[in-house]
C-alpha cells in the first residue's frame, strides 16, 4: 500500500501498536482502543489521511457532540486523534497534522451540580459513620486530598509517622495493578493533620494482613476493587445517613472526597500553587480550571477594591 492509500483506519492502527509498544498502562490502552474503534474509526475512518482536512475534523467533532458524547470524552478523543495524526506526520504519510487547529471549545465553569463539593456537615457525618473498615480510608481522602487510586496503592512504607506525611508514589488501576503516577507531579509529599495520624495508628493495629504492604487492603491483603468500594460501602453509607440527592441516591461519589479536601485546603487561605502541589496536578492551569471559583471570595474583592479607593485618596 502506498503512502497515497493510507487511511485515517491505518493510521489508528499504526498508533495503537506504538502505543503498546511504548507499554503504556492497561487502562490508558483501553480508553486509546475505544476511542479509535467506537468513535473514530466508525465515522471517518474510512477516508484516505490526504482526504482530511479541518473542516472535515470539525464536522467530526460536531458529530460527536451532536450524539451524545459528554463534553469530558470530546476532548480526550480529539487528543487521541491529534496523537494519531501527529504518528502520521512523523512516519511522512501526511505533510501536516490538521486537527492541531481544531479546537474543542472550553465550556462555561461547571456549575455546582456538575461538580459536588461536600459540605462540612456532610464530611462530619461521613467522618463519624464511615464503617470502621473504611473510616480511615475515607479519612484519609477529606484530609490529604489523595485519589481514590492513590489510597487503594498506598503502602505503609510510604506513611512517616516521624515527620507526619504520607509520600505518594504509586497508585493502583482500574485492574487493581499498581503503578506510577500518571504524571511526576501525582509524585508529592503530604503532610497530615493528626486526625489522620492518629487514625492510621490505630488502623495499623487492625488492618488485614498483606504481602503488598497496603494500608488499605481488601480482607485477603490484595488491592481493593474501585467499585467494591463505592457500591458496596461508600455509596450504601451516603444513603443510610441521608446525604442524598432528589431522588433519594447518593449525592456524589468517592471522588467527591478530593473536592472537599481542596474546598477545605482553600478556606484555610492556603495560595493556589500549594493547593495545586498538594492536589498532584500537573498544571496550575489545571487546579484553577477545577477549583478557581473556589478561590473567589466577592466580600473580601469589595474590601480590597475599598481599601484601594483610600491608599489612593489619602495620598
Amino acid at each position: 500500500m502506498s503512502v497515497q492509500e493510507k487511511s485515517i483506519a491505518d493510521a489508528c492502527d499504526s498508533w495503537l501498536k506504538s502505543c503498546r509498544r511504548n507499554e503504556l498502562e492497561r487502562s490508558t490502552l483501553k480508553a486509546y482502543r475505544s476511542h479509535t474503534r467506537v468513535h473514530i474509526e466508525p465515522r471517518i475512518g474510512s477516508l484516505l489521511l490526504t482526504e482530511l482536512t479541518r473542516g472535515v475534523v470539525r464536522e467530526f467533532l460536531d458529530d460527536l457532540q451532536d450524539n451524545g458524547v459528554s463534553h469530558a470524552q470530546v476532548r480526550k478523543i480529539m487528543v487521541s486523534l491529534r496523537s494519531i495524526l501527529s504518528e502520521a506526520v512523523e512516519r511522512e504519510w501526511i505533510a501536516t497534522n490538521v486537527a492541531v487547529e481544531v479546537k474543542v471549545k472550553r465550556k462555561a465553569r461547571a456549575r455546582a451540580d456538575e461538580r459536588i463539593v461536600p459540605t462540612k456537615d456532610e464530611i462530619r457525618l461521613i467522618i463519624e459513620n464511615a464503617p470502621e473498615s473504611h473510616r480511615a480510608m475515607f479519612i484519609t481522602a477529606i484530609f490529604t486530598g489523595m485519589r481514590i487510586s492513590e489510597l487503594r496503592g498506598l503502602t505503609w512504607d510510604a506513611v512517616d509517622f516521624d515527620r507526619n506525611i504520607v509520600r505518594v508514589l504509586q497508585r493502583a488501576d482500574e485492574f487493581n495493578e499498581i503503578g506510577y503516577p500518571k504524571s511526576r507531579a501525582g509524585i508529592r509529599d503530604i503532610p497530615m493533620a493528626p486526625i489522620v495520624s492518629a487514625t492510621l495508628k490505630a488502623w495499623i493495629r487492625k488492618v488485614p494482613q498483606s504481602e503488598l504492604n497496603l494500608v488499605f487492603p481488601n480482607s485477603v491483603g490484595k488491592v481493593q476493587n474501585y467499585s467494591n468500594i463505592y457500591n458496596r460501602i461508600f455509596k450504601p453509607m451516603l444513603v443510610k445517613n441521608g446525604i442524598v440527592d432528589g431522588n433519594a441516591k447518593a449525592r456524589f461519589g468517592i471522588h467527591a472526597l478530593r473536592h472537599a479536601a481542596a474546598s477545605l485546603f482553600i478556606e484555610q487561605g492556603w495560595n493556589p500553587k500549594k493547593v495545586q502541589t498538594l492536589l498532584g496536578h500537573a498544571s496550575i492551569m489545571m487546579t484553577m480550571d477545577v477549583y478557581g471559583h473556589l478561590f473567589e471570595n466577592p466580600e473580601e474583592d469589595v474590601s480590597m477594591f475599598e481599601k484601594l479607593e483610600r491608599d489612593l485618596l489619602a495620598a
